[in-house]
Formats: structure tokens, C-alpha cells, sequence
């Protein structure tokens, strides 16, 4: 399959269809659902922790890596699979997968298989945004496609927002029936899993109904049938098959395979005795070493793919500048709660409806105006888009201060909507700008890239950081505020973006073709 034939079927100048925007919307019911099983930890963490025992770093763990390092780590692999499988259906598969490992933590009794159900809970998901991504670029066209994706994850902060309520009020009203646990001794939050893992069964139905655009076909001679090819790429991920593709690839790029698993054990090794938390680094030294493993392998297997995307220093800065961005907001949303209600000692029941309405119209309203803003800053600036990601990672700053270190729950209550209408507005614009960054049979596959930032830089760090910083200052107030830390590091990463941006789409072709060796 030629480059130009590969990038043909972009058609930037057609309108979106009525039923794109219908497909869309169904989209976003899918999201709304993925964020409230993902998010709905949030509001359970103080009755969870107080039943099973946990530590704030446990608490972080559980929000943050156990989810996603796989969530991730499959992304990979799913990611590239959407490229070129059938996407409605990989999607179907997905959502009954993660709906069914929601509802399976109701069953949890202790940190271990909580922490299971939350892995199945990241494999699953995995299957949705590369999925998702790559439908609305072939249902949208390129002027509109900032928008359509900042419409699709707005789903991000409505499930995150009535995860909060709808946790909060199944947890109490079962608690308040069943004060000793119901039927096979469940309390409230084990209900509230149950609550909202077994619907996405039911919503897979109309997932499948779903049509599925006309792609390019494969037309390499050989091929072989994606599936096999999705094995083969989840062996790249996993040890010690990572091992055998290094040495594939011949000594010395088995030894330079063996110095990093060596390196991020070494790092672990350290870092555990640091913390005492095993889980949490031992599940980031694996992540990082299969992320090297994978791109390492893809340079041989797709090197017009690796050249486009880990070799464009303009993707690598926005994927982990926003990663950054993801960072604070996945902190954010998952501290936000156990703080006020610990700190301020907000009732659970204000807390819920004020933080998950207010995050709800937050969110919605931030990725809604950035991707607006950022197709609209595009059309005058090739790197338009990145300064509403640099705006971002700024703006948050002084409401997050100003709303920790308050002891007036009104205000607490005001800076959180700004701080998390402010991160929001980035969404849109740096996903979008991954996707112009590659061809359009590589859009899953960016995808998956993009989200190893979000998720092994954003959601594997930010919650755990929160948690395991105010375990040992002894202040959960410290905790959030050592957040603002990060904006600087994030602001120079898109500064390089957007100072490179502009080269690196105008020799896209060029460059992959010459990866290629056409």
C-alpha cells in the first residue's frame, strides 16, 4: 500500500454527513460510560479505604497505575489492530470487557483483587479512544476534526462528573438499607460498581449497530489477517517475548534491550524502597520498559509509522506536554473529593452533586471552547493549536492555588470548576495535532501513542503523586499543590512544538516515504 494512496482518502473539504454527527453521538455516550467506570473511584475512595485498609499511596495506586499501565500498555496493541480491523466491532468487544470487570470490583474484599479488577477495567478501555479517534477522522473532515474530538471527550468530564453523583447516592442509599451489607454482604460502594458496570452490556447493543466507514483495503500481497498481527504486537509489550524481538533485530539491540529492563529494575528497585509501594513502581518500571520494547520493534516492522511518530520531535513534545496537562487534571479529578471531604469536611452528598455537576459543566464547557478555539487559531497559525495547549498547563495555576489553600468552601467549590474548565481547553487541540501529524492509516496508532502520555505520564503519575506526597508530608493539601511543579517542565516541551510543528506536517509524506525506502 503506497503513501499516496494511504493519504488519499483524507477528503478535508467535505462536509461532515448528519449521520457522523449521529455516530458521534453515540461516541460520546460510550465515553460518558468509560469515564464514569474509570472515575467512579473517586467518590468511593474514603469508604474504600476505610474498608479495605489503604494508604493514600494505596488509594493512588489504585486510581492511577493499576488502571493505567494497562490501559496503556494495550492501547498498543488495540491501537494499531483499529488501523486495520473492524473498529465497531473491536469497540463492541471493548465496552462488554470493561463493563464486566467494572461490575466484578463490586465483588472486591481487599486491595489485591480490587486491584485485578481495575487492570481488566484498563485492558478493556483500552479498545475505546483509538477506536473512537479513528471513526471520527474518517467521519469528519480535517476542518472540522479539533471540534468533533473536543465534542467526543467532553464525554471525559460528563462521565467523570456523574460518576461523582451517581456513586455517591447508590453508595448511601444502600448503606442507609442495608447497614450491615445486602445480599452476599455488599456495602454501598461494592453497589455502586455493580450500579454502573452491568449497563454497558446492554449499551454494546447499539454500539454494534454502528457502520463501519469504508477504509482503503490492505492490498500488500501476503498480508496477514490483523488479529494475528495484534499477537504478534501485544508480544512486544510483554516479557520475555520483548526480549526475542531484540534479539531478532540482532546482539546489540538485545543488549541495549536487556541495559533497559535492567535500568527501570534498577529504578524501581530504588524507588520502592523510597515509598514501600511495590505495586505502583514495579507496575511503571513494566510499562516503560514494554513502551521501549514496542517502539523499539515498530522502527523495524512500520518505520514510516516510527518516523512519523517517535521520530517527530513535534508529536513526542505535544504528546508529553499535555501528558503534563493530564497529569494535574487526572490528580485533579481524583483528589478533589477525598480533599473536600477530609480537609474541608464537606458532606459527601454536597460534595458529589456541587464537584460532579461543577466538574461535569466545567470540563464540557473548557474542551468544548478549546476545540473551537483551537480549529479557529489553526486556520491562521499552523501551530494554532498548540497555544491553546500552552494555555492549558498556564491557567490552571492560580486556581488551583488559590482553591487548596482556602478553608471557604465556596471558593474551594469556584476555583475547581475554573482549574478544570482551564486544563480542558487542551484536550481537543492536542489530540488533533497528533492526528495531522501522521497519515491516515496510522491514526490509530498515533492514537495510542498520544494516549501513553496521558495515561504512563498523566494518569499513572498524577493520582499516585497527590497520594503519596501527602502520606509522606502528612498534608493532603501539599499534595495537590506540588502539582503546579510540573507546569514549567510542560510549557518548554511546547514551545519545541510549536516552534517545529510547522516543518514536520509540510515533509510528512516526504519523510515517510523515506523511512519507507520508496
Amino acid at each position: 500500500m503506497s503513501l499516496e494512496t494511504t493519504a488519499a482518502p483524507d477528503r478535508s473539504e467535505e462536509p461532515a454527513s448528519a449521520y457522523s454527527w449521529y455516530v458521534l453521538g453515540v461516541l460520546v455516550v460510550v465515553y460518558i460510560l468509560n469515564f464514569i467506570d474509570r472515575q467512579i473511584l473517586s467518590i468511593l475512595a474514603v469508604d474504600i479505604k476505610r474498608d479495605l485498609q489503604l494508604s493514600d499511596g494505596q488509594l493512588g495506586f489504585l486510581g492511577g497505575a493499576a488502571f493505567a499501565v494497562f490501559y496503556a500498555l494495550f492501547g498498543v496493541p488495540l491501537g494499531r489492530l483499529a488501523d486495520r480491523w473492524h473498529r465497531v466491532r473491536l469497540l463492541t468487544l471493548g465496552l462488554v470487557l470493561w463493563s464486566t470487570m467494572t461490575a466484578l470490583s463490586g465483588f472486591a474484599r481487599n486491595y489485591l483483587t480490587l486491584s485485578l479488577a481495575r487492570m481488566g477495567v484498563g485492558v478493556g478501555e483500552a479498545t475505546a479512544s483509538p477506536t473512537a479517534y479513528s471513526l471520527i477522522s474518517d467521519y469528519f473532515p480535517s476542518r472540522q476534526r479539533a471540534t468533533a474530538l473536543a465534542i467526543y471527550s467532553s464525554g471525559l468530564y460528563l462521565g467523570g462528573g456523574v460518576s461523582l453523583l451517581i456513586g455517591a447516592k447508590i453508595s448511601q442509599v444502600w448503606d442507609a438499607a442495608y447497614p450491615g451489607g445486602g445480599m452476599a454482604g455488599l456495602v454501598g460502594w461494592q453497589a455502586a460498581f455493580l450500579a454502573v458496570g452491568i449497563p454497558g452490556v446492554l449499551l454494546a447493543l447499539w454500539v454494534a449497530s454502528l457502520r463501519e466507514p469504508v477504509r482503503q483495503p490492505d492490498d500488500k500481497p501476503g498480508a496477514r489477517h490483523p488479529l494475528h498481527d495484534f499477537l504478534i504486537d501485544l508480544s512486544m509489550l510483554l516479557p520475555p517475548f520483548t526480549f526475542f524481538h531484540a534479539l531478532r533485530r540482532g546482539p546489540i539491540a538485545a543488549a541495549v534491550n536487556l541495559l533497559m529492563a535492567a535500568a527501570m529494575i534498577g529504578l524501581a528497585v530504588v524507588m520502592i524502597g523510597l515509598t514501600g509501594n511495590l505495586p505502583q513502581w514495579s507496575a511503571m518500571a513494566f510499562g516503560y520498559y514494554a513502551v521501549f520494547s514496542w517502539a523499539s520493534t515498530l522502527r523495524r516492522h512500520d518505520p514510516a509509522t516510527f518516523k512519523l511518530i517517535w521520530g517527530t520531535p513535534a508529536f513526542i513534545c505535544t504528546a508529553l506536554g499535555y501528558g503534563l496537562v493530564s497529569l494535574g487534571a487526572y490528580a485533579l479529578a481524583f483528589w478533589s473529593a477525598p480533599y473536600a471531604e477530609t480537609v474541608l469536611k464537606l458532606p459527601k452528598a454536597e460534595l458529589a452533586f456541587v464537584l460532579g455537576g461543577s466538574g461535569a459543566v466545567s470540563g464540557f464547557l473548557g474542551v468544548i471552547l478549546g476545540g473551537r478555539m483551537s480549529d479557529w487559531l489553526r486556520a491562521r497559525n499552523p501551530s494554532g493549536r498548540i497555544i491553546v495547549v500552552m494555555f492549558g498547563i498556564l491557567a490552571p495555576i492560580v486556581p488551583i492555588w488559590i482553591g487548596f489553600t482556602t478553608e471557604n468552601a465556596t471558593l474551594f467549590y469556584v476555583m475547581n470548576f475554573l482549574a478544570g474548565m482551564f486544563a480542558a481547553t487542551a484536550l481537543g487541540a492536542a489530540a488533533a495535532t497528533t492526528q495531522d501529524l501522521v497519515l491516515p492509516r496510522m491514526r490509530g496508532t498515533a492514537t495510542a501513542s498520544f494516549f501513553l502520555a496521558t495515561t504512563l505520564v498523566g494518569l499513572a503519575i498524577g493520582p499516585y503523586m497527590v497520594g503519596q506526597i501527602s502520606e509522606l508530608s502528612g498534608s493532603m493539601r501539599i499534595g495537590v499543590l506540588s502539582l503546579i511543579g510540573v507546569a514549567p517542565i510542560s510549557f518548554v516541551l511546547l514551545i519545541y512544538a510549536y516552534r517545529s510543528l510547522p516543518q514536520a506536517e509540510a515533509t510528512m509524506v516526504e519523510r515517510a516515504r523515506a523511512a519507507a525506502g520508496e
